[in-house]
């Protein structure tokens, strides 16, 4: 048996939904469902409904509705996932800034809110206003000095820390599949494999609660990636309203992979990115209808979202940014470095964090998930706090990193010296030199860009939602900002340069430090993800930057190739190699020279297969079989002498049947005969009662020669979501592939 999934053809299946047993056509935790028997179920589904609707009015309005039940679930999904988004981010600011002040004016305000309030806030002091004030002016009435810094600096730890503390409680006590990024689970969700309760109501909300509590904390993580798994969990619960999606698990799986989209959509303002990133990086089989269906979710959640409006700036995208210099050709050079490092980051990034997670399993601290987690949590807080560019939110530091340096920009990247005869306009600044501020932020950003890479290595796994998009962006941008600067001071100091001369006159606006900041961002998320077409329309749809597709893509495409050359797995494929997950990869390749004989088990000279034979094997024989073996299905075979296949029954549905016997059918003993055939075998008088089960047979299951070379079966498993594969020989020897 070959196995990479678990799943077989549809068999005789309207002969088997005639006398439906109790729970049969379910699957089992951590199995995988059988595709082509869903895709058949629904098919005749489909045409029974179709038939009828002919029959009278109300049977063609039941039609109708089951026509449109999908769409009702898109919309609802795009709602449900769209308001949270909306709730998730205005409580995220809000509890980001109560670690270092309240508002008196109404408390539940955040920084930015309580001053926008005030009518005493001027330009200049525009993030200062008397209605919000730090806890040291709050406790011991003193904004300035050593004894405010260090009672602002210890209630911002213990903030942290509270919040962190509470955010692994409430995990690990009710809901410990709330903990991760939830994207490795989903991607092997969507390809069949089946985890009761990862996408239940339980993990919808206390997810949702800590993912705001976690990322308020200040650790090194983001709720982008969890919100796709909180969109999941939406889409699941939605499902299970309508008979249509909860009885198959093949449409549901149609319905998450739009959940997924919209997910993205709602986490970066990005619809039409989020149906890509559905389509390239997490479902596993994505017909034209889903596409639909999902690009209608993604534009329900991105209007929900606009309609609640969360960063107040009446914009969908979460940094929008307005360049008013283009780029130029020889800036392609450090954009491609730029792609370089982020295939290197990307790289760094995957195997430590695998290598400290393959720890945290196998050694004592994965008994201690609360105390790993307040302990990264305090050497975070402890060393963030200094450095103003760490202590914000991630979010807001990639924002002022993208930022183009206006006349009216008050941060320290900003901080050039003026030419006081400057009579440009205000959106044509030229490049000027750097003045001390400048010097200062780079610095400090090159001690938050070395904190970052390291703790993110440490945080992403912890048994709490933790994201992965923002903190690899975050590096990102903070690298590529300083090599902005860098060019930046470059061409102004030698505008006489040959690479220079063409297009960077003196007094001109040549080169802008927020456009290398964005494709750094985009270079190490694509290193740690290995995304590319989604990952550039993301990024664009994100800051608004169309006419930066070009550096975009150049990015993106370099640090897929470095960080490939180092191995094909992104950081999602890794976690779910880690974790076991049974995931057959449709972007891996299969170099082994083998065929299916080299595979198939048992192999020669082993044990032969465990059969069931069409006719002379007793329910005690079978129940045995079972017991003794832990095998997902069996093949019937005529005879143990002519091992001509016949079909094969699953295991679970044989468990099933053989109780629904005992319990509904009189003289059903354990020497009853088991038989698969249509008529009964003669038997001698006064036998027990025989037992019928083909109607759980699956009369044609999937099968190849033992010459089939294994590149032909690992396609057939991966095109068609097999559960098993049964190798002959000759037609009749079986042996199994699973």
């Amino acid at each position: 048996m070959v196995n990479a999934g678990e799943m077989n053809g549809s068999g005789n299946l309207m002969d088997f939904l005639d006398e439906p047993f109790p729970d049969v056509g379910t699957y089992e935790d951590f199995h995988t469902i059988d595709w082509l028997r869903e895709k058949s179920r629904d098919t005749d589904r489909h045409r029974k409904i179709t038939s009828k609707s002919k029959e009278s009015i109300w049977e063609f309005i039941k039609s109708l509705l089951d026509a449109w039940s999908g769409w009702v679930v898109m919309l609802l999904i795009g709602l449900l996932a769209g308001t949270l988004a909306g709730v998730i981010d205005l409580a995220v600011d809000w509890m980001t800034d109560l670690k270092e002040g309240v508002c008196l004016s109404a408390f539940w305000y955040s920084h930015e809110q309580c001053c926008w309030t005030s009518n005493e806030t001027t330009f200049d002091d525009r993030d200062k206003c008397p209605q919000w004030q730090k806890w040291s002016e709050l406790l011991v009435n003193q904004s300035e000095g050593a004894s405010a810094y260090i009672l602002n600096y210890f209630l911002y730890i213990m903030w942290a820390l509270c919040f962190a503390f509470l955010a692994v409680s409430l995990v690990r006590v009710f809901a410990p599949y709330a903990c991760g990024s939830g994207i490795p689970e989903i991607k092997t969700i969507l390809s069949g494999f089946i985890i009761r309760g990862y996408l239940g109501k339980w993990t919808l909300l206390i997810k949702t609660v800590t993912l705001v509590l976690v990322v308020s904390s200040g650790l090194s993580l983001g709720k982008e990636g969890p919100l796709v798994h909180v969109a999941c969990c939406c889409g699941n619960f939605f499902s299970s309203l309508f008979s249509k999606y909860s009885k198959n698990e093949g449409k549901r799986r149609e319905v998450l992979s739009a959940a997924a989209a919209a997910g993205v959509s709602v986490a970066f303002g990005a619809p039409i990115g989020g149906v890509l990133f559905s389509l390239e990086e997490v479902s596993y089989y994505f017909p034209l209808k889903t596409l639909w269906r999902s690009f209608f979710a993604a534009l329900v959640a991105a209007f929900t979202l606009r309609s609640i409006n969360p960063f107040g700036n009446s914009r969908l995208v979460l940094f929008y940014v307005e360049y008013h210099t283009p780029w130029y050709m020889a800036e392609l050079f450090p954009f491609i470095l730029l792609g370089v490092f982020g295939g290197l980051w990307g790289t760094l990034f995957i195997r430590c964090n695998i290598a400290w997670c393959r720890r945290r399993k196998t050694t004592r601290l994965g008994k201690y998930p609360v105390l790993e987690v307040i302990a990264i949590t305090a050497i975070t807080a402890i060393i963030a706090y200094p450095n103003p560019y760490t202590r914000r939110s991630t979010s807001e530091l990639i924002s002022e990193l993208f930022n183009d340096c206006g006349a009216l920009e008050s941060s320290q990247l900003c901080d050039y010296i003026n030419d006081p005869n400057m009579t440009r306009p205000v959106d044509d600044i030229p490049d000027r030199p750097a003045g001390p501020g400048v010097y200062t932020a780079m610095w400090q950003l090159a001690l938050a860009l070395v904190f970052k890479i390291v703790i993110t290595i440490f945080t992403f796994g912890m048994k709490i939602p933790s994201g992965l998009f923002i903190p690899s962006m975050a590096v990102g941008a903070m690298a590529g900002r300083m090599v902005g600067i860098g060019v930046e001071q470059l061409a102004y100091h030698h505008h006489d340069w040959i690479i220079f001369r063409n297009w960077c006159r003196p007094g001109a606006d040549c080169v802008t430090p927020g456009l290398y900041a964005m494709v750094g961002a985009a270079a190490c998320l694509g290193g740690v993800t290995r995304m590319t077409v989604s990952l550039v329309v993301i990024m664009f749809e994100l800051t608004g930057g169309l006419e930066y597709i070009v550096p975009l893509m150049a990015a993106a495409v370099t640090s897929k190739w470095v960080a490939d050359a180092f191995g094909k797995e992104g950081i999602y494929e890794a976690h779910i190699h880690l974790n076991g997950y049974p995931f057959l990869d449709v972007k891996d390749e299969f170099t082994h020279r083998t065929l299916a004989t080299d595979v198939m088990r048992p192999r020669r000279g082993e044990a032969p297969l465990s059969v069931l034979t069409q006719d002379s094997m007793t329910v005690e024989d079978v129940e045995t079989l079972i017991k003794e073996t832990d095998y997902n299905g069996f093949p019937v075979v005529v005879s143990k002498d002519s091992e001509r296949l016949i079909g094969f029954a699953q295991r679970r549905e044989l468990i099933l049947a053989i109780k629904n016997a005992r319990q509904r059918q009189d003289g059903v003993v354990s020497n009853s005969i088991v038989y698969f055939t249509e008529d009964p075998p003669e038997l001698p008088p006064n036998s027990p009662h025989p037992l019928k089960l083909r109607r759980i047979l699956n009369l044609s299951p999937f099968t190849v020669t033992d010459h089939t070379p294994m590149e032909t079966v690992v396609d057939i498993f991966r095109k068609l979501g097999l559960r098993q594969c049964l190798v002959t020989r000759s037609g009749y020897s079986t042996f199994y592939l699973n």
